[in-house]
């Protein structure tokens, strides 16, 4: 009994402490981030694609800390399900259910332990993030911000299309993610249910009916790409270009999607995997990204169910893509009811796992000091530089 009262009185201080190291953490990290990239700005012009190398790294580094938040706090990735080495370096879509603020730091937990995910990825999520102290990264690195509501669907549809064309495909990113329910899974229950019950469509509680425009856009525009890069686009062959469709055969129109591929004449597929992830949180009762800084809830363990599909099996024509994406949700809420009722995926075929994801508690220490040694390094060029400004406006009277 008395154990027990310590170790609750304990998580009290522990919740400070880690609150104001991952403050400390922010402050420390991204504007070093933000120099970096601004000292940098000149490589950007002369040598791109070397400045964007740069930059993912930084990127990995920063979502390495976040990882390092839930992990210091107890809460483990179990992984599980098809294995996903044969999609690690390749371009893939990672399709996922969305529960709660937990969601993304685990995912980044979860890739932080995988080599050449997380510099190469694109995350797709609601413009809200852009207000948040991580929203000038995610502009720097070119994520996607997504408009919610009905206003601003086709419009983000197209904008999306856009943004895969001007940013992912010449920076030669690999993974993106999208969590195609469009919300919290608390936030669009009822709403998605009452449009099952309108439409005749299955009654889910664990997940909500997914939302089809983003994964079609998605499509759209790598099929599209597939075609030019293989020398397809003949004359009448219909192209995206800056997120529309237009003629190939008007001379006056710059093709933007041909001119950004990194090699017009390599022929393969741009989008060659689709990583469908269950996350799956114990008792479904949902992590959040407070329990994540102050980890005042106890240590638990997070499961990651992969399905790895090649993009040559997803269906391509409306109706069909829209009915498999609902059964990846209809399988997600099978999966959700039977580990909620058994407490693991039992019963379901595994390539691999359960297997814990370990992080090296080392290279956090390290990138905390190279992110601290920075900071140190800018201040010091900060402040010669105003003792420069004084000394010569003194000498300029």
């Amino acid at each position: 009994m008395l154990l027990s009262d310590f170790g609750k009185f304990v998580k009290y201080p522990r919740a400070v402490f880690r609150f104001v190291f991952i403050i400390a953490n922010n402050i420390y990290c991204i504007p070093t981030y933000l120099v970096w990239m601004t000292l940098l700005m000149p490589l950007r012009r002369c040598h791109p694609r070397l400045y964007y190398r740069i930059e993912g790294i930084l990127f990995h580094w920063l979502l390495a800390i976040v990882s390092m938040w839930s992990y210091t706090a107890g809460y483990d990735i179990i992984e599980l399900g098809d294995s996903i080495e044969p999609c690690r370096n390749k371009k893939t879509l990672v399709l996922a259910n969305h529960q709660s603020t937990a969601d993304v730091p685990l995912m980044m937990a979860a890739f932080n332990a995988k080599a050449q995910v997380l510099p190469n990825i694109m995350w797709i999520m609601d413009r809200l993030f852009k207000y948040t102290n991580f929203g000038i990264v995610s502009l720097i690195h070119q994520d996607f911000f997504i408009a919610s509501g009905k206003a601003n669907r086709d419009k983000s549809v197209d904008l999306l299309k856009q943004h895969l064309i001007e940013s992912y495909i010449p920076r030669d990113r690999k993974w993106m993610v999208l969590f195609p329910e469009g919300g919290f899974l608390r936030k669009r229950r009822e709403v998605s249910q009452r449009f099952a019950q309108q439409n005749n469509l299955p009654i889910l509680k664990n997940v909500t009916l997914p939302r089809v425009g983003a994964l079609r856009a998605i499509m759209d525009v790598f099929d599209s790409h597939e075609e030019s890069k293989c020398g397809n686009n003949n004359s009448g062959t219909k192209t995206y270009v800056n997120g529309d469709i237009t003629n190939s055969s008007e001379k006056n129109n710059r093709d933007t999607l041909r001119n950004s591929t990194p090699s017009a004449s390599d022929c393969k597929k741009y989008l060659e995997y689709v990583l469908d992830i269950t996350i799956a949180y114990p008792d479904g009762n949902p992590l959040d990204l407070p329990n994540i800084i102050h980890g005042m809830r106890d240590g638990c363990q997070t499961y990651f169910f992969y399905r790895l599909y090649h993009y040559s099996e997803i269906p391509k024509e409306n109706e069909s893509l829209t009915k498999w994406l609902y059964d990846r949700f209809v399988e997600k809420e099978a999966l959700l009811e039977n580990f909620y009722k058994t407490k693991s995926f039992t019963g379901v075929a595994s390539m691999f796992g359960p297997a814990v994801v370990h992080q090296d508690m080392i290279r956090f220490v390290i990138i905390n000091l190279f992110f601290i040694t920075s900071t140190y390094f800018h201040l010091q060029m900060f402040y010669t530089f105003i003792d420069y400004y004084r000394f010569y406006a003194q000498n300029a009277i």
